[in-house]
């Protein structure tokens, strides 16, 4: 009998302890760290990565449906950009209004998951243009999918025993029981929570969950054994979870069940209902349900994956898996790095040297700049919280911003100007628009512009410019096969990014 396995990308997180890398607008999840590249040799992300691990399940007796994809709004053209790449467009997109942690996340896979047989998956899936509430589909007969959950942004380096280990978690959760991946302890780490399981034979079972532990606990766990990291993944059926959540958790799951039934769909998106989805209390599955599972008669087990799991949590977790020289020292990019110990150096626009630097982290981007003792690369999240309470634009955006579009990098700035350069996509548009506070020069620098500037539209090539005066309606789209890189310098009283007034969008945007 084939068992039918939903693949569930968490990919909603925010990665703040990997800034100035890892940004709100960019986060961890879709950026290119370590790990296994595309079939056609290109570098992939942590999510990219996350897809294609799960695609390998696949044999005579598992069937993998395409992947379920839970992510928040504002990443959703970073997702489907990233799969697209992959050559992977089948995904079912679930987008979260606001973030409410991880037990509604999956909540909301397990419904759509149950919603969708076998052989309805394409007409079940979101229509383009559809734009309004869905039709409430009611549980699918018989239909009960295997979900193999992962968090997009952990990195495995033998895929072949990351398969052995999840066929084994998928062959238990088929039968019933809830299943979580653990990680057999190699340090005292006190950035993971850890699990307490007891083996019987074959058969591991899970005592209890333990927080993230202070060092001389972590040290005590790691010297007593019978403790290991939890890895975040969790494999069971769809109705399994909506069961136990009933059962722990009605507020949550009735809440889940309110949100899903005022979904709406549109492109390639499913849209809970925002206002109901607001109302759902925010927790983690691990405590809303797999800490009550232990003595509940709830079978909880536990399969341990040693397949190279890191989760990349923080710059130690990176420099850990990252290659490194004789003495310790892993580096990215254009870097000199001299009489140095033990050291990370990451460089993404330009030269950085170091010289007699002892466990420590410098990362460069072109904004800012990291620097830190590596044993406490987990408090970068209080430099990204001061960020975030002073309302500085380095806690979300990078320089260079991605849009559905293409993407701007703002090159330069003063009190009436900004310089940015602009690439858009072949067959990409901009939103038709206009400013009040701000004129703009474009001039092309390869490919090919079709510009509208207020009642007239015209084709500009390389070393071609045009004006848009204050207040004029206008629009840039690329009509050609290769990418439009332009110029694009603005002048004004004001230069925000919230001074658009968008007419028309092909996105969807406002």
């Amino acid at each position: 009998m084939t068992t039918l396995v939903q693949p569930v990308i968490m990919a909603g997180g925010s990665g703040t302890r990997l800034w100035p890398l890892s940004r709100s607008g960019f986060p961890k999840q879709f950026l290119v760290l370590s790990g296994p590249k595309s079939p056609d040799d290109r570098p992939t992300s942590l999510f990219q990565q996350a897809v294609q691990r799960l695609q390998g399940l696949a044999d005579r007796a598992t069937e993998v449906a395409p992947p379920l994809v839970v992510g928040n709004e504002e990443h959703r053209f970073l997702v489907l950009d990233q799969l697209r790449e992959l050559g992977d467009e089948r995904a079912t997109v679930l987008l979260e209004p606001m973030g409410r942690n991880t037990a509604p996340a999956l909540s909301l896979a397990a419904l759509q998951a149950l919603s969708v047989a076998p052989g309805r998956r394409d007409a079940a899936a979101p229509q383009a243009g559809s734009g309004g509430p869905a039709e409430p589909d009611p549980p699918a007969s018989g239909h009960d999918p295997v979900l193999v959950v992962t968090p997009a942004d952990q990195t495995v380096t033998r895929q072949e025993a990351f398969i052995f280990a999840m066929q084994r978690a998928v062959d238990a959760a088929a039968a019933g029981a809830i299943v979580i991946l653990g990680i057999r302890p190699t340090r005292p780490e006190t950035g993971y929570g850890y699990i307490r399981a007891e083996v019987d034979g074959a058969r591991i079972s899970v005592q209890r969950f333990v927080e993230k532990p202070d060092l001389a606990t972590a040290e005590r766990y790691l010297a007593e054994g019978g403790y290991y990291w939890n890895a975040g993944m969790f494999v069971l059926r769809a109705s399994v979870w909506m069961a136990a959540l009933e059962r722990f958790r009605p507020d949550i799951a009735a809440a889940c069940r309110a949100a899903w039934a005022a979904r709406s769909t549109d492109a390639r998106f499913v849209r809970p209902g925002k206002a109901e989805f607001a109302a759902v209390p925010s927790e983690s599955v691990d405590y809303a349900v797999m800490e009550k599972c232990p003595g509940s008669g709830i079978e909880l087990r536990m399969v341990e994956l040693d397949a190279g799991w890191n989760d990349l949590g923080a710059w130690e977790a990176v420099w850990q898996v990252a290659d490194k020289d004789a003495a310790g020292n892993a580096s990215t990019g254009d870097t000199i790095v001299q009489d140095c110990r033990n050291t990370l150096v990451h460089s993404t626009s330009r030269l950085v040297g170091a010289v007699g630097l002892d466990n420590v982290v410098v990362v460069e981007t072109p904004d800012a700049v990291l620097v830190a003792d590596r044993d406490r690369s987990q408090e970068v999240k209080k430099i990204v919280a001061q960020l975030g309470a002073e309302q500085r634009g380095e806690h979300a955006l990078h320089r260079k911003v991605h849009r559905p579009w293409g993407w701007y990098d703002s090159i330069d700035q003063g009190p009436r100007h900004q310089v940015k350069r602009i690439m858009v996509k072949p067959g990409a548009s901009l939103s038709l628009q206009m400013h009040h506070h701000r004129a703009e020069h474009w001039i092309v620098v390869s490919g090919t512009a079709e510009v509208t500037n207020g009642d007239k539209v015209v084709l500009l090539t390389e070393n071609q410019s045009t004006y848009i005066p204050l207040g004029q309606t206008h629009r840039l789209a690329n009509p050609g096969k290769v990418p439009l890189e332009i110029i694009e310098v603005q002048s004004g009283s004001y230069l925000g990014e919230d001074d658009i007034v968008r007419f028309e969008d092909t996105y969807g945007r406002k």
